[in-house]
């Protein structure tokens, strides 16, 4: 299952249909993709998933759910983690 943070829908939702479509497809295929576990002190780890130039971050709070924090550009996604 696969929860999405408050601030992330808004994201997805203004943007155009093509790219939320984009973004949504990538989050369902998760394990799959370009992602990397992120380093420094996050308590539960942080892992992201890049899609083009935005990127995704998430974590795992139980074993079968998926939790996405913050979708962004990728310079501006990990400002403020």
């Amino acid at each position: 299952m696969i929860k999405y943070n408050k601030e992330a829908e808004k994201f997805i939702f203004t943007q155009n249909k093509a790219t939320a479509i984009r973004l949504y497809n990538a989050i369902k295929k998760i394990p799959a993709g370009d992602i990397k576990k992120l380093r420094g002190t996050h308590n539960p780890t942080l892992y992201r998933l890049r899609v083009g130039n935005f990127r995704v971050i998430y974590y795992y709070p139980e074993q079968d759910q998926i939790t996405i924090v913050r979708i962004d550009n990728r310079g501006d996604v990990y400002k403020n983690l």
